[in-house]
């Protein structure tokens, strides 16, 4: 299980950042704190290996968190998840070590991707012995550094995605658009939509369903990698 700690100084978005987390399967929320120094401190104290560190604390910066944990010497990673957009910010934040950087808003299928490309490259490094060349090192890397589902398209919601996304993870089977559509609240159509866009960014998979008469009933399922 992949401990998890959220710093976030607004607590609304320190809540569902959480919920986010716990959501996504080998991960474990290990605390949330509201600041930078609480953040060094919980990881002095506690079992940490993953931080989702936004930038903009109420008492310093997250790229001094980032410089203070390093500095410890913590055994922890650290994701931004953070609106500052800045070119110099950016680049502070990879020479810091920051594995993956996430702009907010964002999608909770954006950050289970994030999480999932993470637990990907992490089971990769942890296994004894050595690499067999710098072929295996590139492939590593370029996995970490693998893009997910860029904007959303003009007309679909990040709210409405989330939902769609929850529903489609709690299902025991797949779910259909008009069966998304009943349970939602919205109309098949704009179901369809969401789910499309989820299939076609590799985040759900389509499986015709047939039934007695007529065209085969779409059916989607998450895509659990």
């Amino acid at each position: 299980m992949i401990r998890v700690l959220v710093v976030e100084d607004d607590p609304v978005a320190a809540e569902a950042h959480r919920a986010y987390v716990e959501r996504v399967a080998g991960f474990a929320v290990a605390g949330v704190v509201h600041a930078g120094n609480d953040a060094i401190r919980f990881c002095a104290k506690h079992s940490v290996d993953l931080v989702l560190l936004d930038f903009y604390l109420p008492d310093t910066h997250g790229l001094a968190v980032c410089a203070a944990l390093r500095a410890a010497r913590a055994p922890v990673d650290v994701i931004a998840v953070t609106s500052a957009r800045d070119l110099s910010e950016v680049r502070a934040a990879v020479s810091s070590g920051v594995m993956q950087y996430l702009l907010k808003p964002f999608t909770f299928a954006t950050l289970r991707g994030k999480l999932e490309t993470y637990a990907a490259w992490r089971a990769q490094v942890a296994r004894p012995g050595e690499v067999g060349g710098q072929g295996d090192v590139d492939r590593m890397l370029a996995e970490l550094r693998t893009a997910g589902p860029g904007p959303l398209p003009k007309g679909l919601s990040a709210s409405t995605l989330d939902s769609i996304t929850a529903a489609l993870d709690e299902a025991t089977e797949g779910l259909s658009a008009a069966s998304i559509a009943t349970g939602l609240g919205i109309a098949r159509v704009t179901a369809r939509r969401y789910l499309e866009y989820l299939a076609e960014n590799g985040l759900a998979r389509r499986t015709p369903v047939y039934g007695s008469v007529g065209r085969p009933e779409v059916h989607y399922t998450p895509v659990r990698r």
